[in-house]
């Protein structure tokens, strides 16, 4: 996969965690290079610095306009919508730089649930200046889907799933640190990916959970971890997670572990974070670690490890509750963010 050279639009969002999919491209994609991020909110600063405070050469611009103001070293060819707007859709505030950026003849890509494809003011730019809308997140047709079969039954390569206890709590990027650390200790290990993030950073399996049919979401999990399984022949295949086991707003998970048949899962926890994202209005708590442990084994899978979100504690704080945690499970507590996922690995060659 050659990487298409991109612009991302956070429109204001950057150091929000509804920028996730932005963030995900800053941390690494096969799929495309970022060369400038679009946020008026932080123009003027290094994408990375905003994110974590690592600078990664990737500048931010007020606007698409302002980026060709001075000839850029290398053209893009797309805009990517990198930032999940409350409800998936389209704030007025985002039309401009997608229509500059149509003007200015790059292809969009956007995972928003409001197809931009379907707005007629962006279908006419596009057609008038020869580039495509790409919705990811536009539902496939029925007669291309699979129901669950129980092929992975026939699948060699052992099964993680990587669960959180809420949404946006940093699954994806766990997922994402375990299958480079797994590749670098020589463990040919691959991703499934289950949303649109996981798409634009170019894993070559996977699915968008949420754009399918419920009846057809088992199947189609299946379906890319057999399809990973015969065709690369790894030895561990990771499965990223969605939501969280009782997020009242999107309960998500129990499929990833049956329907993969999944010989493990690994956990992320947010111990600083009180409400499901969203949900304090309505007094709807995260479980605590332990718990969602229990519930995970209750459904025949055991728990290998657990990783913390750093969000809402102090250091000192949250390295005291990972030791604590450790020594209560008898399990690996790791934070991803600060001292990478090492410690993972003896317990998933152990696995395999």
């Amino acid at each position: 996969m050659n990487p298409q050279p991109a612009l991302v639009l956070t429109n204001g969002h950057l150091r929000d965690i509804n920028a996730k999919t932005c963030h995900g491209l800053l941390r690494g994609s096969d799929r495309f290079t970022v060369l400038a991020v679009i946020d008026g909110k932080h123009a003027g600063s290094d994408a990375g610095s905003v994110l974590d405070g690592q600078e990664r050469g990737i500048p931010v611009y007020e606007s698409v306009e302002s980026f060709f103001r001075s000839p850029p070293k290398e053209e893009p060819r797309v805009l990517v919508v990198g930032v999940a707007f409350p409800g998936g859709k389209l704030p007025d505030s985002a039309r401009g730089d997608i229509g500059d950026a149509l003007r200015r003849g790059l292809g969009v890509i956007s995972g928003l649930h409001q197809l931009i494809g379907d707005d007629e003011e962006f279908s006419q730019l596009a057609q008038q200046h020869g580039v495509d809308l790409v919705d990811i997140r536009r539902p496939p047709s029925v007669s291309d889907l699979s129901f669950w079969n129980g092929s992975i039954y026939q699948a060699k390569a052992k099964r993680v799933a990587v669960l959180g206890t809420d949404c946006a709590i940093g699954k994806r990027t766990t997922c994402r640190f375990l299958l480079e650390a797994c590749r670098t200790q020589g463990l040919a290990t691959e991703m499934i990916y289950t949303g649109q993030t996981g798409w634009m950073q170019g894993y070559p399996h996977g699915l968008i959970l949420d754009s399918l049919p419920n009846d057809f979401v088992s199947g189609e999990l299946e379906r890319a971890v057999v399809a990973c399984d015969r065709e690369l022949s790894p030895e561990l295949i990771l499965i990223e997670g969605q939501s969280a086991l009782r997020n009242p707003s999107g309960p998500c998970g129990s499929e990833l572990l049956l329907s993969t048949a999944a010989h493990g899962a690994i956990l992320q926890h947010a111990p600083g974070r009180t409400f499901f994202v969203d949900q304090d209005p309505f007094d709807h708590r995260l479980p605590s670690a332990e718990k969602e442990v229990a519930l995970i084994l209750a459904y025949g899978v055991p728990v290998l490890a657990v990783t913390l979100h750093e969000e809402g504690m102090e250091p000192e704080a949250l390295e005291g509750y990972r030791a604590h945690l450790e020594d209560k499970l008898g399990l690996p507590v790791v934070r991803p963010l600060v001292e990478g996922v090492g410690r993972i690995l003896p317990t998933l060659r152990a696995l395999l």
